[in-house]
């Protein structure tokens, strides 16, 4: 079988740089329509962005982590929903890796197939013959309505407790529930999906625990370094970039509008020249500094521990969560100055950086990504207690 040949990182990531300008341009109407415009869907596969999580065996180019964050935070400097969307659909690329090869087969066969996904249980499977009745419904569900497949998380209830699993769906097989009325990420399209007596084949579900340590049912995927790593470093590390990206954004949001802005009821004609700007300039700077060590940081342990085939201690998963809240709060914390710092006028809906507040606002909600929750599990981990999650 021919193999794809991977671009290196560096083209992949001017690739993104390129479409920025796009989601920039379609931005507004991202968010007004809460889905992703055709447009940039278009853009996105002809660059070959989609391929990035992907076995090479179906075209995929199998790229490196660091590629992966270096890719997504510049989508995100364009769009922070686009850049949010692409995440969750490398990541669940990258999970029906785990499922066996012939499912990978049936799935994979689809061109550049997005599939979406959401790691919360819920719902319930029950055990029949040749697989699994499911019910339940799961909200948060990122860009289902223009994906093919869906992997979700569920519960198997057995008499001794409830098992967690993930399952591979259709997307045809659920039910949308049109909700995703938000404040922030409007175009990444998080609806929700219902399933209802739906039965799932035995073949598209695996128990969660293998899941999380990283191992999975594949023989053909078993000796990728991108299959090496566990499930929660390595979507932490994805969805980090997201957060990185949109600090670099409001960056370039801010100074694209500084020549010429005055500070209204003061002296300063020129924004640029007073001392309060320079200190804010300079500590959101150092604060999206801060964000790109700690998404970089995790990326790499992931891509060299994958490549060496080195196992994970408990404390460097533990890590891998403590740098995607770090990402989070201060990818936050540069575009509050940053935002603070842009005046009234930078309310209305055309300017760029009310929306990525917002965006960045709703990242550090996030239930993984939220600063706090990481920072307690690691704190645990350091003071020799257990880690209080699976989700680890």
């Amino acid at each position: 079988m021919d193999l794809t040949q991977a671009p290196p990182r560096e083209e992949l990531a001017h690739r993104a740089a390129q479409l920025v300008p796009l989601l920039r341009e379609k931005a507004v109407w991202m968010e007004e329509n809460r889905r992703l415009h055709e447009e940039t869907i278009e853009a996105l596969t002809s660059a070959g962005i989609l391929k990035m999580r992907v076995p090479a065996r179906y075209g995929g180019f199998e790229s490196d982590m660091c590629t992966a964050v270096n890719v997504l935070a510049e989508l995100a400097r364009g769009d922070g929903s686009a850049s949010w969307t692409v995440a969750v659909w490398a990541i669940s690329s990258w999970m029906v890796g785990l499922f066996p090869d012939e499912v990978q087969d049936e799935v994979f066969a689809t061109p550049d197939v997005r599939i979406s996904g959401i790691l919360s249980p819920g719902a319930v499977a029950v055990p029949v013959d040749g697989g699994f009745i499911l019910n339940g419904k799961w909200s948060f569900n990122t860009g289902a309505q223009q994906s093919t497949w869906n992997t979700n998380a569920a519960v198997i209830a057995h008499p001794d407790g409830h098992e967690p699993v993930m399952t591979l769906i259709p997307i045809s097989d659920l039910q949308i529930i049109d909700d995703w009325h938000t404040s922030g990420l409007r175009g990444s399209g998080s609806i929700t999906t219902i399933a209802q007596d739906l039965f799932v084949p035995r073949n598209h579900v695996l128990s969660m625990g293998p899941v999380l340590a990283g191992q999975h049912s594949s023989k053909l995927n078993a000796n990728a370094p991108i299959y090496k790593a566990p499930f929660m470093p390595t979507a932490c590390a994805t969805v980090s970039a997201t957060a990185l990206g949109l600090a670099q954004a409001a960056n370039d949001a801010f100074f694209e509008r500084l020549p010429g802005r005055k500070i209204t009821y003061t002296s300063y004609e020129n924004q640029s020249e007073a001392p309060l700007t320079h200190l804010q300039a300079a500590e959101a700077t150092t604060k999206i500094d801060e964000a790109e060590f700690h998404a970089y940081r995790a990326a790499n342990m992931i891509d060299t521990k994958g490549q060496a085939g080195e196992p994970w201690t408990l404390e460097e998963r533990a890590r891998a969560r403590l740098d995607l809240g770090a990402v989070c709060q201060r990818a936050k914390e540069a575009v509050d100055i940053l935002n603070t710092a842009s005046g009234g006028s930078s309310i209305y809906r055309d300017v760029p950086i009310q929306r990525i507040e917002r965006d960045v606002q709703t990242l550090n909600l996030h239930a993984i990504m939220h600063p706090d929750t990481n920072l307690e599990l690691y704190g645990r981990i350091l003071c020799g207690l257990d880690s209080n999650t699976p989700y680890i």
